[in-house]
């Protein structure tokens, strides 16, 4: 799986920073759904995934979860967009859209 750098910076002319864009993850049939135990997290579902805790946000977006914290409330069904091989092609697009 090969990694993107969603931390990096975007300035204009001004050196204003730009907000980065996330793409969507909308429903495909080959998503994985869950249903979340007690302690799971948003970066330990990552990693177990796509073996990559970084990839947490994924998760979030697609769940509507991570807002402030990283802990998954229990026995809530969690969809797990898969594959994301294209991940890094759907955030180039992002970028391009703002």
């Amino acid at each position: 799986m090969s990694t993107f750098n969603r931390y990096q910076s975007t300035t204009t002319e001004a050196s204003r920073y730009k907000i980065t864009n996330y793409p969507k993850f909308p429903k495909r049939p080959t998503d994985l759904y869950i249903i979340s135990r007690e302690l799971d997290r948003l970066d330990l579902i990552s990693n177990q995934f796509y073996e990559d805790p970084r990839y947490w946000w994924i998760i979030a977006k697609a769940n509507n979860l991570g807002k402030g914290t990283l802990d998954i409330p229990m026995g809530m069904q969690i969809r797990i967009p898969f594959p994301i091989t294209d991940l890094t092609v759907k955030l180039r697009e992002a970028e391009e859209d703002k």
